[in-house]
């Protein structure tokens, strides 16, 4: 019995004085623990068309024929893709750069996905009159059978009542996309309706809401696509435009009928009271002057195009293009159920159009607008999408205040034209 008594005192004894000591270890590893920073960075990428004097597309170039600087400092380029014909021909793994002290770099991903081409088809159906129904169909079926083939991946998405959401697939014999076709319904506000809405301090009711829809849509699939690397990326963005402050003069107009029941009397300085039985002439109207051109509303188009900027800048990031087309077609004035002027219909059909060809232009793509014939825009679209190297590289400058960064691209074999986007923003963190 005292043996036993003794063993577990000892234990005891041991425990204590082995728990003391660890104790004392982590207290002193706690005290000479000092912060350690570290800082963590992304694989840049970038798409580029090499052509010769004849605009022939030139696949036979190396890794070493290339120069990328960034903000003039020289980059090392650590992966290149050559995709021919919508294939993936060759794809170098990346090199690592040497890293430095306190910078941990991204380990080269596993090619999982030999498709060479990915297609988003963006419908923003919110922003498409249901007249225009019928004729978004038929694009959509002109994308089917002349921009998509075996292969691409593809993904479908709507912004309205058509209620789209196919995930990326490569959908076999084209089953999703033709589904997908017969649910397409335009829902956009028509310019009556736009007209009769209720006026706010931000323009027509429900106007900005839906622009704004339409962009955090975009905005999330973009998100999305970011996440795909070593591919090239394509936005096909159905839409008719945007417009904050559209028929400015024919609301005001609706707005005195609604609330003027006769033109303003002599001794009457603002319209709007009761003067006589007569209806508010126009010219009536014009006399006074529009408050949807002032009180801030002036300013709607500078909004759009900041908005507009900022959907770009994130397409930019995630190394995707925004090729744009416009349903309406060729446009030839107003429908006569309207009560437009021509001068508002053709202020509001530069204004969204232009907001299309932002989009396009911004991104290295371009906006199929203003014709009847949308075979050669989907033609252009699946040869700039079938052959273009990629390149990567790790940017050297850590300075996160530095957002927007200028990219030049050098060919070391004369004689050639290079394309590609000359700038990209880095995301807030």
């Amino acid at each position: 019995m005292k043996n036993v008594m003794t063993t577990r005192l000892t234990r005891t004894w041991t425990l204590r004085v082995a728990l003391t000591m660890l104790a004392a270890t982590l207290v002193s590893a706690q005290q000479d623990q000092r912060p350690v920073f570290r800082a963590t960075t992304d694989v840049i990428r970038t798409e580029l068309k090499v052509r010769d004097s004849s605009g022939k597309f030139i696949p036979n170039l190396s890794i070493n024929d290339f120069e990328i600087l960034e903000d003039g400092v020289p980059q090392k380029i650590t992966n290149m893709v050559l995709t021919l014909g919508g294939r993936v021909m060759t794809e170098l793994v990346p090199i690592a750069p040497v890293a430095s002290e306190g910078l941990i770099l991204p380990p080269s991903p596993p090619v999982t996905d030999q498709s060479g081409r990915v297609f988003i088809i963006f419908v923003d159906d919110m922003h498409i009159q249901h007249k225009d129904t019928i004729a978004t169909r038929k694009i959509m079926e002109k994308i089917r059978d002349t921009l998509v083939h075996e292969g691409d991946l593809i993904g479908i998405v709507s912004t309205g009542y058509s209620s789209l959401e196919v995930d990326l697939t490569y959908d076999v014999k084209k089953k999703r996309f033709n589904e997908a076709i017969n649910r397409v319904s335009g829902s956009a506000l028509s310019p009556q309706e736009i007209i009769d809405a209720s006026q706010t301090a931000d323009g027509p009711a429900g106007v900005r809401h839906n622009t704004f829809v339409a962009f955090k849509t975009a905005y999330d699939m973009l998100e999305q696509a970011e996440k795909i690397q070593n591919r090239r990326k394509a936005f096909i963005y159905l839409s008719e435009g945007y417009n904050f402050n559209p028929y400015t003069h024919s609301r005001f107009k609706n707005m005195q009928e609604m609330y003027a029941s006769g033109t303003p009397r002599s001794d009457q300085s603002t319209p709007g009271q009761v003067g006589s039985d007569n209806q508010v002439s126009s010219d009536d109207i014009m006399r006074f002057r529009n408050p949807f051109e002032t009180n801030g509303q002036q300013f709607a188009e500078a909004d759009l195009i900041a908005a507009l900027a900022e959907l770009t800048r994130t397409a930019r990031r995630s190394n995707v293009t925004f090729y744009t087309i416009d349903p309406r077609g060729l446009q030839a004035g107003a429908d006569i159920s309207t009560r437009l002027t021509n001068d508002e219909f053709w202020s509001n059909a530069r204004i969204t159009t232009d907001s299309l060809k932002v989009l396009g232009d911004e991104t290295g793509g371009f906006c199929i607008c203003d014709v009847n014939d949308y075979t050669k825009g989907l033609m252009r679209i699946d040869n700039e999408m079938s052959d273009y190297y990629l390149l990567g590289y790790v940017s050297s400058n850590p300075d996160p205040l530095k957002v927007v960064r200028r990219i030049e691209i050098r060919v070391k074999r004369p004689g050639l034209s290079l394309s590609y986007n000359p700038t990209y923003t880095i995301k807030r963190r």
